[in-house]
């Protein structure tokens, strides 16, 4: 199963989508006995990299997140320290 072949949520495999599509299209019959089957082998694994870019973009930001909320932290214990200080 894959998810919804739309084209905007996918541009990296809109090519073999469209692909993909026309094959359903000019095989009605065909499609349901494999005419359409490369095809659609070809998606998974366009699916499947297209997911592990994304994958390691949000791995990335998410690390930056962590290391921005770290510094915060800190610098919020550091405040509090020198507040303490002053009484």
């Amino acid at each position: 199963m894959h998810p919804p072949l739309t084209l905007h949520r996918h541009p990296m495999c809109a090519e073999i989508i469209e692909q993909f599509q026309k094959c359903h299209l000019d095989h009605p019959i065909g499609k349901f006995f494999g005419e359409c089957t490369e095809l659609k082998v070809k998606l998974d694994r366009c699916f499947r990299e297209e997911k592990a870019v994304k994958r390691k973009a949000n791995f990335e930001q998410s690390k930056k997140l962590k290391e921005r909320l770290q510094a915060l932290r800190k610098e919020a214990a550091e405040n509090a320290q020198k507040g303490e200080e002053h009484l």
